[in-house]
């Protein structure tokens, strides 16, 4: 444990980011499998609409840094290859 009262800062700043950044994961990785799933039914609407779902969700996960801009680029590519 840190004995300096801005690395214990650090130390619970670096957690509440990390959690956060997991959870924004996580939420991509739900949405990625949802449009996976709509895939797989071969709705028409429901896959357009899980598109635009996880596309939005990739979007906002790069412009909070969790994802970088290449990653989301790629997965958002593999996406639309899918559709």
């Amino acid at each position: 444990m840190a004995n300096i009262k801005s690395s214990e800062k650090d130390i619970r700043r670096s957690e509440k980011r990390r959690q956060r950044n997991q959870a924004i994961k996580s939420m991509v990785r739900t949405y990625i499998r949802k449009f996976k799933e709509a895939v797989a039914s071969g709705d028409e609407t429901l896959k357009a609409s899980a598109f635009r779902a996880a596309q939005s969700a990739i979007d906002k996960a790069v412009s909070k840094g969790v994802l970088k801009a290449r990653t989301g680029a790629r997965y958002k590519s593999r996406l639309a290859a899918k559709l």
